[in-house]
């Protein structure tokens, strides 16, 4: 009888290592390839980074646009990016606009897009998830100036 307990407990652990096994691959795999299903963007010249807001959507002041991107916390603290009409994506993959170092990054993380004379943040499928401030972005969320976009280690706003 012990040798039978011996067995099944073999065969369970076994099992359960399989299960882990492919739980770990396909985390890895949504995360390499998160960006495949969303469509291409041009990358920007490096430097950009992000910028952060509330979850609900904040009352823009008139007059008062953004015009940089600022890297407020993380490797690239202090890095600033003038921004124009393009989309700014934000994540460790080498064609990014903002390429972060972060293992809690995901390769295409986020996007921030220029909208009707506001910028909008969208988190593109990311493991670790996008936040406003504190709260997590689950679908495209206008950023106001100031609020800090936070990225794993890393905090980027926009400023005027």
């Amino acid at each position: 009888m012990p040798e039978f307990v011996l067995t099944v407990a073999r065969f369970g652990f076994l099992v359960l290592l399989w299960i882990f096994v492919f739980t770990v691959v396909g985390v890895i795999r949504r995360d390499l390839f998160a960006g495949a299903k969303s469509s291409r963007l041009v990358a920007a010249p490096r430097g950009v980074g992000a910028s952060a807001g509330h979850a609900q959507p904040a009352k823009v002041k008139r007059g008062r646009a953004a015009h940089q991107l600022v890297v407020t916390a993380g490797q690239l603290a202090g890095t600033r990016i003038t921004l124009g009409e393009a989309p700014i994506t934000i994540g460790r993959a080498e064609d990014s606009t903002l390429v972060i170092t972060d293992d809690y990054a995901s390769a295409r993380h986020a996007r921030l897009l220029p909208r009707g004379g506001q910028w909008i943040i969208e988190d593109l499928g990311s493991t670790n998830g996008t936040y406003l401030d504190r709260a997590k972005v689950t679908g495209p969320t206008p950023v106001p100036l100031g609020v800090p976009i936070r990225i794993g280690r890393t905090s980027i706003e926009l400023r005027p």
